[in-house]
């Protein structure tokens, strides 16, 4: 099952507080928005995705309760990027000082920034370029460190800024670099 895409621009444009509402009028959907205004329907996942990304989810947690470097956030939470996109990586991670640089209104609704680190994990049903293309999207709004998960093709690719995309065979043990000292994820 592939996300829908429809294009709102010839009758509407979103605001922040307009989506923010309509993704509370339609708790059952995952929505996003491209910074062209495209409202991104995006279907659940099954379950071995789902497991693969709790997973994700609770190695990084683990290692931030270590640390408490920073925050970390599920595939629920949006972030509001610099370029007006409306994001929701499958993991993500955020440093203490920036999150808490956010007022509470801000940090309660989307937050209006985008992360320092995220993962993307590829699904059964994800067709790898959009993936590739919104994981750009974040490392060109600001993203420090990213990870794309591929199982399908056991590979991983990993984003960094003003560098060429690498890309690792599976199983590889990937470190969280400088953004996170110390973390390494066995996929």
């Amino acid at each position: 099952m592939n996300s829908v895409v429809l294009n709102l621009e010839p009758i509407a444009h979103l605001s922040d507080e307009q989506f923010y509402q309509l993704c509370l009028a339609n708790r059952d959907l995952n929505l996003e928005m491209s910074a062209a205004g495209e409202l991104i329907i995006v279907p659940p996942v099954g379950g071995e995705s789902g497991n693969r990304e709790a997973g994700l989810i609770a190695d990084l947690e683990i290692w931030n309760r270590q640390t408490k470097l920073g925050k970390v956030f599920s595939s629920s939470t949006i972030f509001i990027l610099p370029n007006g996109a409306k994001r929701s990586p499958d993991a993500a991670w955020v440093k203490l000082e920036r999150w808490e640089a956010l007022t509470p209104e801000q940090r309660k609704k989307f937050p209006p920034l985008v992360p320092d680190f995220a993962i993307e994990l590829r699904s059964e049903t994800d067709r790898l370029q959009p993936i590739q293309a919104k994981m750009q999207e974040y490392i060109e709004n600001g993203l420090r460190l990213g990870w794309i998960i591929n199982p399908q093709d056991s590979q991983v690719e990993i984003y960094r800024p003003s560098q060429a995309v690498e890309v690792v065979q599976m199983p590889v043990i990937l470190s969280g670099e400088d953004i996170l000292p110390g973390f390494e994820l066995q996929v």
